[in-house]
């Protein structure tokens, strides 16, 4: 049994029903601030290019807002929650690192974006547990996939 098994054969076991409402919540919250950077595009910008990362700023503005609407959506439901997780986890380093630290410290960004990068590790472990689309496509015997 390969390691991504056990990890993920332990976590379905350990899996407490509260960790679903905290999956819930993390997905919501990055699907709002994901509509939050739609609504708000040219400040996202703007921010992006006063930072290190100045070079593509109008793309990388694109991607994160689509990286947290989607991600957000695909962590709520629980369906590729890894892979959203992944895909989340440099984007909230860089809210951190390049954006918080560099441009001031707003103190309450700073702990909002700390507790979702620490949130997104947890379910990078944990996976999206027992309440979730994966789960349902791993356990229904008649789900074959698309034919």
């Amino acid at each position: 049994m390969s390691t991504i098994q056990q990890i993920h054969n332990w976590s379905l076991a350990h899996h407490p029903r509260w960790l679903v409402v905290l999956r819930v919540a993390l997905g919501c919250c990055l699907f709002i601030k994901g509509i939050s950077f739609m609504a708000n595009a040219a400040e996202l910008e703007q921010i992006v290019r006063s930072s290190a990362l100045s070079a593509t700023s109008s793309w990388i503005a694109i991607g994160i807002t689509w990286a947290h609407i989607l991600g957000g959506c695909l962590i709520i439901i629980g369906l590729f929650t890894r892979l959203a997780v992944l895909i989340q986890l440099p984007i909230l380093l860089g809210a951190i690192f390049f954006i918080n630290l560099q441009q001031g410290i707003n103190v309450s960004e700073l702990l909002l974006s700390m507790a979702v990068f620490i949130l997104l590790l947890l379910f990078l472990v944990e996976g999206s547990g027992p309440i979730s689309v994966d789960h349902y496509f791993k356990t229904n015997p008649s789900w074959k996939g698309i034919k």
